[in-house]
């Protein structure tokens, strides 16, 4: 609401907002900038934002889940360890786990802000916000 107000030309920021699917909306909307604890705080409360939705890794179907958190990623966490390792790591209480889930959640809000820059740079923004807005919810099994 407040975007329209602000001076043309200026860069545009707003603070503490940002589910993944929410970033491209914000950018339709005339924000520059943004920031805020979402990817890291639900990292390490269990919760792993994906290309297919979000992954709760607490629960017991990923106990011995080999796959990784998102096979699309490419980041270290999704490289080198299975979603049943991590599940682990997190009942255990592993300080390791809010590192690779901080990790990877972090890789995976810079790839959403790749594809905003990409999707600008070839005029398929729109396209690109449509599709995001669509998304999945919860990644299945």
């Amino acid at each position: 609401m407040t975007a329209p107000l602000l001076p043309a030309g200026r860069p545009r920021y707003v603070m503490g907002v940002g589910l993944p699917e929410e970033l491209v909306e914000y950018v339709a909307r005339g924000i520059d900038m943004m920031d805020c604890v979402m990817p890291t705080r639900n990292a390490r409360s269990g919760n792993l934002f994906t290309s297919e939705g979000r992954v709760v890794i607490k629960h017991a179907r990923y106990r011995e889940d080999p796959r990784p958190v998102d096979a699309a990623c490419g980041c270290y966490t999704c490289r080198n360890f299975s979603r049943a390792y991590l599940r682990h790591l997190f009942q255990a209480g592993e300080i390791l786990f809010a590192t690779l889930a901080s990790l990877h959640n972090l890789h995976h809000y810079l790839d959403i802000m790749r594809g905003i820059r990409q999707a600008i740079v070839l005029g398929t923004f729109p396209e690109f916000l449509e599709a995001v807005v669509s998304g999945p919810g919860e990644a299945p099994d």
